[in-house]
């Protein structure tokens, strides 16, 4: 059990998200579930008034919409044709800033090696660990991949694994315990040190799965099987439930961190009151830093509510690296693994931490400020016949295209800015057979996080691939949509019944993205 002074996160609570329901019943529910990483400002009446006519639905797809090619408003940076093109800073950032994000880069590209060592500030790899550094998972700060056959590595791809049981948030309605796998913790790490075990090989079978679309073209989707082969600390627990994940991509977090949560729980309709099949619902977690319940929009089924926590979380789980926000040396390693545990660390000097608090807050600043790129060919034809598509067909229902940022005074680089992420950060039943079966915090087992599209188009420019979904099963953008299922299946179905013409067109607009 938590803090009993946090209000319960109830049912009528929720059902007052309902976009028909009054602003003031949102905001006040919004006062129970508030951003407390942020400093922010009220935003006045004739704000709110702009808000919601610059980002109204579109009614005229002859022509762009007014600031479109600026996805990231004045944090946009242009659109490089190289690997390079999502790892630029904001383009809003002063001199000083700047200096930060790329201090913050070295960091996030750094090589940690074992201890003891002779370089103090770089000790403490492992002992087990999925990459040696952010950048081997987040390549290009791009997305990761499955891979390329038996004898590549999954150096940017691993397994989620829990349990059922563990800490009840009396504070979240709905949340469903887990815990770590008792002799596997909370990921599965295929690298060790020298004298450790790794923990297993990800081994994948896919099998065919023919699609037949209206023109009578066939497309071959794969359907994953995974299996933890190779097992270095006995068997997994009965009841282990295992997800795979691959590396998403890193642009526009800190402008996704800062929209306001009002505004993303006024999308929310759990019971799907307006009847249209869509009842996208918050992923509620409890917040570390904070020691209270926010909302989480970050990982891929939103886990973690901040650019921070996630970050310190993916340098205790992938890495082994100790912060103050995850302090154990050892990583994941669990108390079975006592080799493991009892092995020398990076922590034994004065730094106390493997990476110390300002280590953690350089890192973030840069994985909050790699910039979104411009948009390309919005005044297309075909592109805004594409975008027409994606409204008429109801992809804009789950990835909302814009938003505005809370307005904020030490964070000016993010502070009110117009975006088009595409996406609502909501939970949303993807259906079964996109399903992990693996909760996480208030989300089922059937559930993901609406990804984010802005950049989508540069995936295989930046990343060499065009591999999509959170296990990269999609080789390309029409078998990415091909697998929506449950609250996505009337548009994917449409997708399917539609002129080619028009899924070409759907398909150029999501690449202008």
């Amino acid at each position: 059990m938590r803090n009993s002074t946090h209000r319960k996160w109830t049912k009528a609570s929720k059902l007052a998200l309902l976009p028909v329901a009054a602003l003031a019943a949102t905001q006040s529910l919004s006062a129970e579930l508030q951003d407390l990483h942020l400093n922010t400002l009220p935003r006045t009446e004739d704000e709110l008034f702009r808000i919601a006519r610059v980002t109204a639905a579109p009614t005229d797809f002859s022509v762009p919409q007014p600031f479109e090619d600026l996805p990231a408003g004045a944090a946009t940076v242009r659109a490089r044709i190289d690997a390079d093109a999502f790892s630029q800073p904001s383009g809003n950032l002063s001199f000083e800033q700047e200096l930060d994000f790329r201090v913050g880069n070295g960091l996030f590209k750094k090589i940690w090696v074992s201890s003891p060592s002779s370089t103090l500030a770089s000790d403490g790899l492992g002992p087990l660990y999925n990459a040696r550094s952010c950048q081997r998972c987040h390549i290009k700060d791009g997305r990761g991949h499955t891979p390329n056959g038996p004898d590549d590595n999954a150096i940017s791809m691993f397994l989620r694994v829990s349990i059922p049981g563990g800490d009840d948030y009396a504070e979240i309605e709905d949340y469903i315990a887990t815990q770590p796998d008792p002799n596997y913790g909370g990921q599965m790490q295929d690298l060790a040190l020298p004298g450790h075990a790794a923990e297993y090989r990800l081994d994948i079978t896919y099998e065919d799965v023919p699609v037949t679309l209206s023109d009578g073209e066939t497309v071959t989707l794969r359907r994953p099987t995974y299996r933890a082969a190779d097992l270095g600390y006995g068997p997994l627990h009965p009841d282990a439930m295992l997800s795979p994940r691959v590396a998403p991509q890193m642009i526009g977090l800190g402008l996704l961190e800062a929209i306001p949560v009002q505004d993303l729980l006024a999308n929310a309709d759990p019971e799907d009151e307006d009847g249209d099949g869509i009842s996208g619902r918050p992923n509620i977690v409890w917040a570390i830093e904070y020691g209270a319940p926010m909302m989480g929009r970050f990982g891929h089924k939103a886990g973690m509510p901040t650019v921070m926590e996630q970050s310190a979380a993916a340098f205790a789980g992938d890495i082994g690296i100790s912060s103050p926000l995850y302090p154990a040396a050892h990583g994941d390693c669990t108390p079975a693994q006592v080799e493991c545990v009892n092995a020398p660390h990076g922590d034994g000097d004065d730094r106390v931490f493997e990476i110390d608090q300002i280590g953690m807050d350089l890192v973030a600043f840069y994985s909050q400020n790699l910039g979104v790129p411009a948009r390309r060919d919005v005044d297309d034809p075909q592109v805004l016949r594409g975008k027409q598509v994606f409204h008429d067909t109801g992809c804009a229902s789950c990835h909302t295209p814009s938003f505005v940022t809370h307005r904020m005074e030490d964070r000016p680089e993010h502070s009110f800015q117009l975006i088009w992420p595409y996406t609502d950060l909501l939970l949303h039943d993807m259906g079964e057979g996109l399903a992990d079966n693996r909760p996480e915090a208030r989300a089922t087992g059937r559930e993901w996080r609406t990804p984010p599209l802005w950049g989508i188009g540069l995936t295989e420019q930046v990343s060499g691939h065009t591999q999509f979904l959170h296990d990269g099963r999609a080789r390309n953008l029409l078998e990415a949509i091909l697998w929506h299922g449950g609250e996505a299946q009337t548009a994917r179905d449409a997708v399917v019944a539609m002129p080619k013409p028009d899924r070409n067109a759907l398909i150029r607009f999501l690449e202008s993205l």
